[in-house]
């Protein structure tokens, strides 16, 4: 009788062994997608720390325009600017408060033949034409509508409104393209993640259709809504709700997005050292990179832009250099 109870608990428990194993491979399957596309192929990088023309220190932003490369290099208080084979072709921008100088310039963005420039350290955005005229300042240090408290990044609606990652403002603000608040999404000053609310967002970039695509850095997502503001979808880990790691879809802190011009998002993962390419309803399609030094590793990938030929520029940020990727 004792041997007969022994077996029937040996097969119960193996049932619940296999229940939990079945259990723990369907959560991983709907939360670990596999990649749908091959990943990209290393082309070339360039920089280095220091100070001479081509070289950085803490490359934070990058955009492309005409055929050249924007790379804001925050501790040298200036914007750099080379062709796509990363020849140096001029800067501007030296570290200060001034009018066109530069308190650590973040993501970059350009639009209508003018770079957008928000600031870390002095909580504004200065915009420039491409040759490094300054055209104008919009915000301020603060905590008010239209006020910024380290702005991280931004895009341009096609009238010219603004809609800007305020990092430590805990919010997105939409602008006119003068500088008057509009509207915001998140709460000034409070974490949350809820639908709308953000734990310090650091970018902002718009689709074909004008839905907003926000980065919500350390909340480990991506946030979407619809032009007239309303919530669309969120993807970055279980059910979006800020849990970090490693996965494919997964996020530790997301810094950067940017759409490609087959319409494909591209995030920067900073902790997890790579770069992470969605459709624009959040599936993952695959992802390079990976922790180190050589050719085609990061230390911590931070910014990331998509020229019109599909390659990939990433800004590096540790190791002080920019990376050229291409579809493999």
């Amino acid at each position: 009788m004792g041997m007969i109870k022994r077996r029937t608990m040996l097969k119960i428990l193996g049932g619940m062994v296999s229940g939990v194993s079945v259990l723990a491979a369907a959560g991983w399957i709907a939360f670990v997608p596999s990649a749908k596309e091959p990943s990209y192929e290393f082309v070339k990088a360039w920089g280095g720390k220091g100070v001479r023309p081509g070289q950085f220190s803490d490359p934070t932003g990058i955009a492309i325009a005409d055929g050249e490369v924007f790379v804001a290099d925050s501790r040298n208080g200036r914007i750099q600017v080379f062709d796509l084979d990363g020849n140096f072709k001029r800067q501007f921008g030296r570290p200060g408060k001034e009018p066109g100088e530069l308190g650590r310039p973040m993501n970059l963005t350009v639009r209508d033949g003018e770079l957008y420039v928000p600031e870390y350290f002095n909580d504004r955005i200065q915009v420039f034409g491409l040759d490094g005229t300054l055209r104008r300042i919009i915000g301020g240090p603060g905590n008010g509508p239209g006020q910024f408290s380290a702005p991280g990044g931004l895009a341009v609606g096609k009238n010219g409104e603004l809609y800007v990652a305020d990092f430590y403002g805990q919010r997105v603000q939409e602008l006119k393209p003068d500088g008057v608040f509009v509207r915001q999404w998140g709460t000034t000053g409070q974490t949350s993640h809820a639908v709308g609310s953000f734990h310090y967002p650091t970018d902002v970039t718009l689709d074909r259709t004008g839905s907003i695509y926000m980065a919500d850095g350390y909340g480990n997502r991506i946030q979407v809504f619809d032009p007239d503001g309303t919530f669309l979808h969120k993807w970055g880990g279980p059910l979006a709700r800020g849990i970090y790691g490693p996965f494919n879809g997964w996020f530790t802190t997301v810094t950067s997005i940017a759409f490609g011009s087959e319409g494909n998002l591209f995030a920067a993962d900073f902790y997890n050292n790579r770069v992470q390419k969605f459709a624009p309803d959040g599936t993952f399609l695959t992802d390079f990179g990976g922790k180190g030094t050589g050719p085609g590793k990061f230390d911590h990938a931070i910014a990331v832009a998509v020229a019109a030929d599909g390659s990939v520029f990433v800004a590096d940020f540790l190791n002080n250099r920019i990376q050229k990727w291409r579809p493999n």
